[in-house]
């Protein structure tokens, strides 16, 4: 499915919503006083919950555990765009039917701000097997680095504080305490990763989630099973992609939790490598409200499942604090 494609089921309903929202632009706020926010996929929903708190409401479009890639919305979903006073997207073509129904039909002076691309330059993208530059998409997962996790906090903080001035304190603590969290992950990361034999530090998953943090820690991605279409790959690629495993010794591959994967069993029967299978790209673990629903649940999860398999110690990850800076009691996560 192209990534960019338009969306006739909603063009009625987007012409009507989107006419009504450029008559004028509404104050801040819904009628509990708190700023509207809408979010994209779950990680963003997370870290912008943690910086807006119970000041905001904040409403996740794509369900957690979907392809957002691919993700359609629903037409309702554009009176939630018409009502935002600020929607947080991505960006870096992730959620491209997302972005288009929320330019489409948010209020005049409402801001649709693309994280992406006010955190990483265009001579910074990574272009890979799943996203080649002659497709033009870069790999958009840039929250798999928790640096670039901080950078979102500290635009959404800054974002809030323009809308809601009365509330920058609040919001800035909260930044605040979501850095001091990333710095602590970002030194396990490296304190674990370095326990991780180097010939082993190459990641194999189904889904092309974190060439950004292998470029930041040191790791490689050896490949993703995944192709650029989100088909399942040819017996040419699959191939391939056996003998390189067996030519580097790749002691473990990595499927997603969200989308089991026959192809990787089949890799992992024919090299011997492990087969691990719960690995997370944006489906945060457990449900709002449980200690480790959380972008900081998220990634110790899946660094604790892909160093442990492949022979590091992992045991410094399970001391740190995944909860929440703010709880979720405003946040609807869709699933």
């Amino acid at each position: 499915m192209s990534r960019s494609r338009a969306f006739p089921a909603l063009v009625t309903l987007v012409v009507l919503l989107g006419a009504a929202a450029c008559s004028g632009q509404a104050p801040p706020g819904g009628g509990d006083g708190r700023l509207q926010v809408v979010t994209t996929v779950s990680p963003i929903t997370n870290i912008v919950q943690n910086i807006g708190g119970d000041r905001i409401d904040v409403t996740g479009i794509v369900p957690e555990g979907t392809n957002s890639h691919t993700f359609e919305p629903a037409p309702s979903d554009a009176q939630a765009m018409a009502d935002a006073d600020v929607v947080f997207i991505n960006g870096l073509h992730l959620e491209e039917p997302t972005r288009e129904l929320a330019e489409a039909n948010v209020r005049s002076g409402v801001d649709v701000v693309d994280l992406g691309s006010q955190t990483v330059t265009p001579q910074e993208y990574i272009y890979d097997f799943s996203f080649p530059q002659d497709a033009g998409d870069p790999n958009p997962h840039l929250w798999t680095d928790p640096l670039y996790a901080r950078r979102y906090a500290e635009i959404v903080a800054d974002t809030l504080s323009q809308l809601d001035p009365a509330n920058e304190s609040f919001y800035a603590a909260n930044l605040e305490a979501f850095s001091s969290r990333i710095d602590e992950l970002d030194r396990l990361v490296r304190q674990v990763t370095a326990t991780v034999p180097s010939e082993n530090r190459k990641l194999l998953t189904y889904h092309d989630s974190f060439p950004y943090f292998a470029r930041e820690y040191g790791w490689t991605v050896i490949g993703a099973i995944q192709p650029a279409d989100f088909a399942e790959p040819t017996a040419q690629e699959v191939a391939r992609l056996i003998d390189q495993i067996r030519a580097e010794h790749v002691p473990a591959i990595f499927g997603s939790e969200v989308f089991p994967s026959p192809v990787l069993e089949q890799i992992a029967a024919e090299t011997g490598a492990e087969y691990v299978d719960d690995l997370r790209d944006d489906d945060l673990p457990g449900d709002n409200g449980d200690a480790d629903h959380s972008y900081f649940g998220l990634m110790t999860a899946d660094f604790i499942t892909f160093m442990g398999a492949l022979g590091g110690d992992v045991t410094p990850f399970k001391a740190f604090d995944v909860t929440n800076i703010q709880p979720g009691d405003t946040t609807e996560y869709r699933s």
